[in-house]
């Protein structure tokens, strides 16, 4: 009697296991029961099209670097002055181009695998836990960060062109054109994956360069201002260092756009004849290019017509052509269209990864539409509350902008390539390491003190 009660429990307890794996097998998202894993990566933001061709990879790198910072490079320039300016302008081009190559190099440096997303060179490089500790929290600050800075910018511009289109009409305040801004993101949150939104990349690409090209053309146009002065500003001691150190987080940041390379390059074909880092190294050469037409002309073209007296934008400093002026901020929320979805789009990815690997839920529409929803939404009102967050990402963004950007790419390729010490390789890591450390120091400084100065002046839900 025993025995058989045994054998009983035994088959209840074996009929229950099947029982559980059935459930946990229909909660998985096995849309290819051969190989669940990659039909699971087919439905994915970053892995679901892997078709792109090289100019994807140019004008998504420009989308995702020219953000609508690069108005505020002269601004920059009145700390540094002349020399000290251009070579700050200079050696961040090459270092972060230098970077952005070895992560390109990385992304298929084992063979038979590719490291579609940045945790997961991360992971390779210092381990499964560690890496993704290290990497997804920087990344994280970066990419949220970013997308809410841009729902304020987005929403500022908007008002600024409707006030000058319209400079009799009653002003409307800037949370609700935070509203409005946010409300094109709801729909376009909802394309699939990075190849879906080439077009509005596209468009966004062509407006940073149009209104980069407005920012400098129309003062070189218009000559410097009478009385210009190209002199140190007269203040403090404190606040001459400390505005160095903001200067230098302006022009580091706004080559940051490391973050989202990998996930860039995931959408392009590669075989073993011809690799994905053919395709993406031709167009990172383009849009760094691009870059480079945009950022110097309007950093160095700014401050020699307006000098010391240069403000953080220099849009406003351009009082007229009036008409031109407002096509010029109309041309920036179209960038910071694209610029939100490019950087919403690997949160999407780690959303979704989570929500289907980890909890089984079914992928699809509904799945898509309530998690990209719930984040345009939370970014939107955290935007509304707090206007001034790009202040916040100034300090918060020094601890996230400078590693992922200047040397945590140098530090994975040491680690991983292994060059010689002391050879040419070697040395330039660990200088670039050391400078990136040092600006991931200052930069946190400056934006910390310059919160505190400043956070009288900051109101919430403004």
């Amino acid at each position: 009697m025993d025995s058989h009660g045994k054998d009983s429990n035994v088959e209840l307890s074996k009929a229950d296991v099947d029982t559980k794996s059935e459930r946990k097998v229909h909660h998985l998202p096995l849309l290819d029961p051969a190989n669940p894993s990659s039909s699971v990566d087919a439905w994915l933001p970053v892995t679901g099209s892997r078709n792109a061709k090289w100019w994807y990879s140019a004008f998504h790198n420009v989308t995702a670097m020219v953000g609508a910072g690069v108005l505020s490079l002269p601004s920059a320039m009145v700390y540094l002055g002349w020399g000290p300016g251009v070579l700050m302008l200079l050696l961040s081009w090459v270092i972060t181009l230098y970077t952005l190559w070895q992560m390109v190099e990385m992304h298929e440096m084992v063979p038979g695998k590719r490291f579609d997303r940045y945790h997961e060179l991360g992971q390779y490089a210092f381990g499964e836990k560690l890496g993704l500790w290290i990497v997804v929290p920087q990344q994280l600050v970066v990419e949220i960060g970013v997308c809410i800075v841009y729902m304020v910018t987005g929403g500022e511009s908007l008002m600024k062109f409707h006030d000058l289109v319209c400079s009799g009409c009653h002003k409307i305040r800037l949370s609700f054109w935070i509203l409005i801004f946010s409300s094109i993101h709801f729909v376009l949150a909802q394309l699939p994956n990075f190849n879906s939104i080439w077009g509005v990349s596209l468009a966004a690409a062509v407006m940073s360069l149009s209104y980069s090209t407005i920012a400098w053309s129309v003062p070189a146009a218009r000559g410097p201002n009478d009385g210009v002065s190209y002199d140190y500003l007269h203040t403090t001691t404190a606040n001459s260092v400390f505005g160095i150190f903001n200067a230098l987080g302006q022009i580091a940041f706004a080559y940051a756009g490391h973050n989202v390379v990998l996930e860039i390059q995931a959408t392009i074909p590669s075989t073993p004849e011809k690799p994905s880092k053919v395709a993406m190294w031709r167009g990172v050469i383009v849009a760094y290019l691009v870059v480079a037409i945009c950022y110097f002309p309007v950093a160095l073209v700014g401050y020699w017509a307006f000098g010391n007296a240069v403000t953080d934008n220099i849009l406003l400093d351009l009082d007229h052509p009036r008409w031109l002026i407002a096509i010029a901020n109309l041309m920036v929320v179209v960038h910071v269209i694209g610029s939100y979805q490019i950087y919403a789009m690997p949160v999407f990815d780690m959303l979704e990864t989570v929500l289907v690997k980890k909890l089984y839920l079914p992928p699809g529409i509904t799945l898509r539409l309530i998690t990209r929803s719930v984040y345009v939404a939370l970014t939107c009102f955290v935007a509304i509350a707090l206007p001034f967050f790009s202040a916040l990402l100034g300090f918060f963004g020094g601890f996230a902008f400078a590693p992922t950007t200047y040397f945590l790419p140098c530090i994975m390729w040491l680690v991983i390539q292994k060059p010689r010490r002391f050879s040419m390789s070697w040395i330039i890591n660990w200088v670039c390491i050391f400078l990136g450390v040092l600006l991931m120091l200052v930069s946190s400084m400056g934006g910390l003190r310059s919160l505190i100065v400043s956070s009288s002046d900051h109101h919430f839900f403004s």
